[in-house]
């Protein structure tokens, strides 16, 4: 938060914001709330194999899982959404935490390519760059990782230890069905729809950009936040989209006023969405905590539940 606003007229800020079209918010925040309704049908298609789940208990488990991680950093709730839908489903918690592990490798692939293909359009910052050649490192020795360890397992008849072995076995259940395929695909259309919040409040904002624009401003925000952090992702997530702005000749103290504005209104709708759903769920705030505690354990250990 600090580099975001370093030398930027808080005044300057402020009138921006007074003056932003607020017709487009609301759209903004529709948009945005309908990318985690596509998470969930994407999230449908990968467990399909297993069991047939309603679409709208998905949607609850995420949104549970997407308000703790606004109020809980190291987003926790990757691994209360995959409890919740154990419990559920009535499904194992290896097989729903194995589909929530198997959706973020989809992810980190179209945004490594994603990012690559913007790299012949537009000059990226070093950091960024970096940041996706450790992305790409990361998906190489997980995917090399889950090669290896599959293979001596044939070849020698080894057990792997642990979380690994539990992956192992239901990916491939996984993955004898299209379906996982299918959702491989489909989380294209889950990085591309985020885009569309972003362009609305750039509308908002009085700042004239391209779906383009959106799309860069997007990819740099997935970077910068693809590891776990602070609650919500602020300051990094502001400070992405500042960066990303100004390759687009956005000033300083505006590009400032926008990334306040993006994360108030991408925050906003999903804390509000998540309480719903956590009110629906019948779970209480400090019971949802006591879960994420549990559950860090829990996952190494998955094969006990």
């Amino acid at each position: 938060m600090y580099w975001t606003f370093h030398g930027v007229e808080l005044r300057a800020v402020a009138r921006d914001l007074a003056s932003t079209s607020w017709g487009w918010v609301p759209l903004a925040a529709l948009a945005d709330l309908f990318v985690y309704v596509w998470q969930s049908w994407r999230w449908n298609l990968l467990l399909g194999p297993i069991a047939r789940i309603p679409l709208w208990r998905s949607i609850r488990a995420i949104y549970v899982g997407l308000f703790v991680n606004e109020i809980l950093p190291m987003r926790p709730g990757e691994l209360l959404r995959a409890y919740l839908q154990a419990r559920w489903s009535r499904l194992p918690f290896s097989v729903t935490l194995s589909s929530v592990v198997i959706e973020r490798f989809f992810d980190g692939i179209w945004l490594f390519l994603a990012t690559f293909v913007a790299t012949f359009f537009i000059r990226l910052p070093g950091h960024v760059v970096g940041l996706a050649r450790l992305l790409l490192v990361a998906l190489l020795v997980g995917a090399a990782l889950l090669v290896i360890v599959n293979l001596r397992r044939r070849n020698h008849g080894d057990r792997p230890p642990g979380w690994l072995a539990i992956l192992l076995t239901d990916l491939r259940l996984m993955a004898r069905s299209p379906l996982f395929y299918w959702s491989f695909l489909a989380s294209l259309p889950y990085l591309l729809l985020q885009a569309a919040p972003i362009y609305l409040l750039l509308k908002a904002y009085g700042l004239e950009l391209s779906l383009w624009a959106s799309l860069v401003i997007v990819l740099m925000q997935r970077l910068g936040t693809a590891l776990p952090q602070a609650p919500g992702n602020v300051g990094v997530l502001q400070l992405m989209t500042k960066q990303a702005l100004s390759l687009f000749g956005v000033d300083p103290t505006t590009a400032a006023g926008f990334s306040m504005l993006a994360w108030i209104v991408i925050t906003a709708p999903l804390l509000l969405a998540g309480s719903v759903a956590v009110i629906v769920t019948g779970m209480r705030v400090s019971e949802l905590k006591r879960h994420v505690e549990t559950l860090a354990p829990a996952a190494v250990r998955a094969d006990d539940h």
